[in-house]
């Protein structure tokens, strides 16, 4: 069941990309940047995967992709700034979004000031919730933009190398093929935990705060 549900969401995003193309790569990447979990780890190597056949550029599936995180950001930047925090653990678990998350991104905020927005595109965690701190302390849109396209470009560009790098290898390497298939459901059922994991931590997050609300009400 559970390697169905990724098998499932991967076949997804390549539907999406394969009819959409670059539109594709930034929808999906928005999807991603509005605090769905929709992995960017399977988006980009793929759009990566059709620049290697030559149906997508490498920069061109990059650029899409930092353009999608500023546009589903940008959501999540104005819930932030209009609002506040009190919003957000309100009805931040509906999307996996735990109050740790949120303490995380404010300490770091706080330390780092408006840089964090453009190194937090970097960190795989981080970088899905630092827009709502940055909408909370009102950071001038121009910039959060800024920032947020230019942390976002390297992150979408090395993960569709990646890709590029895979379909190449798996062309012109037949040990790749082999050793796919050999371990093909060793890598479903890591992928399937991985998911299974993140996602039941979020859910026991959301369980413990809804506990401690109720106990200190």
């Amino acid at each position: 069941m559970i390697s169905r549900i990724v098998e499932a969401l991967a076949g997804f995003i390549t539907a999406v990309i394969s009819a959409m193309g670059y539109g594709g790569v930034l929808l999906l990447m928005a999807v991603e940047s509005a605090c769905i979990p929709l992995p960017s780890e399977i988006i980009m190597p793929f759009a990566g995967y059709l620049a290697y056949r030559g149906e997508l550029s490498l920069q061109g599936a990059a650029l899409a992709g930092a353009v999608g995180c500023v546009v589903g950001s940008v959501p999540a930047y104005y819930l932030g700034m209009l609002g506040g925090r009190p919003l957000i653990e309100r009805y931040g678990r509906w999307v996996l979004v735990s109050r740790k998350d949120l303490d995380l991104a404010d300490r770091l905020f706080r330390r780092f000031g408006q840089w964090v927005v453009l190194v937090g595109r970097l960190l795989p965690v981080v970088r899905t919730f630092i827009a709502f701190p940055a909408g909370v302390s009102r950071m001038p849109m121009g910039k959060f933009i800024v920032y947020t396209f230019v942390g976002s470009y390297p992150w979408c560009l090395v993960l569709a190398w990646a890709g590029r790098k895979l379909g190449e290898a798996w062309h012109t390497d037949p040990r790749l093929r082999d050793a796919y298939h050999r371990f093909e459901l060793v890598i479903v059922g890591a992928a399937a935990l991985a998911v299974v994991a993140f996602v039941w931590h979020k859910l026991r997050e959301a369980r413990r705060e809804r506990a401690g609300a109720a106990g200190g009400a």
